[in-house]
C-alpha cells in the first residue's frame, strides 16, 4: 500500500524502537519520514537508510523538552519538503518506580518530555497540519498504563495526561479549525495508540533481566506474546492514514488484550 505518497511525517523519538518501527512504516507507504530524535547520530543512519531505499528522509536533532529545538526541527520539515501533514509523539521516559522515592525532580524527568513534549510538538505543528491537504492527522503514543493501574505513577499520570490531550484537541481541531483558518481543509485529527508490553530497548537493554521479565510478561497476555515494534507501527499507520478519516478523538489498545481483563483469573477453576 502506498498511502501516504506525497505526505510528510515528522515522527519523535524515531531512531529506536517503536519510533523507529514507525518511521519505516510509513517510509515504506510512500510518506517523507522526519527522524528527530536526540540521539543524532542514530537519526542521521535510519533517515540515510529510508533514503537508500527510494523515500524522502531527513534526520533532525530535537529535544521535545527543548521548545526552541522543537520549533526549528519541524521548520525544517518545512523548508525541506514544504509541507507537514503527520506528526507522531512517540517520546516516552521512565523511570523510578517507586512512588514514595520519586521526588519532584524525577517526577518532572519523566512527566515533560512524555507530556510537555508532546504539547510542544503539536503547538508547533499545528500551522502546518491546519493547512495539509485532506486535513492533518497526530497519533500519539500512550500506553496501557494511561488507562488502568499498573504502577510507575509518574509515567503512567503522562501518559493518562496523553489522553485526555487527545480528546480535547481532536474536539477543538476537528471543525472548529476550518473556523480558524477560513480557507483550506482547517481540519487535524488526533488520535492515541495504546501498547501494552513492547520488545524495545527498555527491555532488551536490561540483558538477561529484561529478557525473563518479558518472558513473564507473556504469560499474561491473552495472546500469550508480548507486541513487537512493528505491531504498533501498524496501528499508527492505519489511524495517521486516509482509512482513518472519520476516526478522531480514539483510544486504541494495542495490547495484546491486557485490557480486556486478566487470564488467570478468567481461566481459574470454579
Amino acid at each position: 500500500m502506498r498511502r501516504f505518497d506525497g505526505r510528510v511525517a515528522f515522527v519523535t523519538g524515531a531512531a529506536h524502537g517503536i519510533g523507529r518501527a514507525t518511521a519505516v512504516r510509513l517510509a515504506a507507504e510512500g510518506a517523507a519520514v522526519v527522524v528527530a530524535d536526540i540521539d543524532g547520530e542514530a537519526a542521521g543512519e535510519l533517515a540515510h537508510t529510508l533514503a537508500e531505499h527510494g523515500g524522502g528522509a531527513l534526520a533532525v536533532d530535537c529535544d521535545v523538552r527543548d521548545r526552541e529545538a522543537v520549533r526549528v526541527a519541524v521548520a525544517a520539515t518545512v523548508a525541506r519538503f514544504g509541507r507537514l501533514d503527520v506528526l507522531v509523539n512517540n517520546v516516552g521516559v521512565a523511570g523510578e518506580w517507586d512512588f514514595e522515592r520519586t521526588d519532584d525532580e524525577e517526577w518532572a524527568r519523566q512527566v515533560d518530555p512524555t507530556l510537555n513534549g508532546a504539547v510542544r510538538c503539536v503547538q508547533e505543528s499545528l500551522p502546518h497540519l491546519l493547512h495539509a491537504p485532506g486535513g492533518g492527522s497526530v497519533v500519539t503514543i500512550g500506553s496501557v498504563n494511561g488507562l488502568s493501574g499498573f504502577g510507575g505513577e509518574a509515567y503512567s499520570a503522562a501518559k493518562a495526561g496523553l489522553v485526555s490531550l487527545t480528546q480535547n484537541l481532536a474536539l477543538r481541531y476537528g471543525r472548529r479549525g476550518r473556523e480558524l483558518l477560513g480557507t483550506g481543509p482547517g481540519w487535524v485529527r488526533f488520535n492515541l495508540v495504546a501498547p501494552g508490553t513492547v520488545r524495545t530497548r527498555a527491555w532488551t537493554g536490561r540483558g538477561a533481566e529484561g529478557l525473563a521479565a518479558m518472558d513473564r510478561f507473556a504469560k499474561e497476555y491473552p495472546l500469550g506474546r508480548v507486541g513487537e515494534p512493528e505491531d504498533i507501527a501498524a496501528a499508527v499507520a492505519f489511524l495517521a492514514s486516509g482509512d482513518a478519516a472519520w476516526i478522531t478523538g480514539v483510544v486504541l489498545p494495542v495490547d495484546g488484550g491486557i485490557t480486556a481483563g486478566h487470564p488467570p483469573f478468567f481461566y481459574a477453576e470454579p
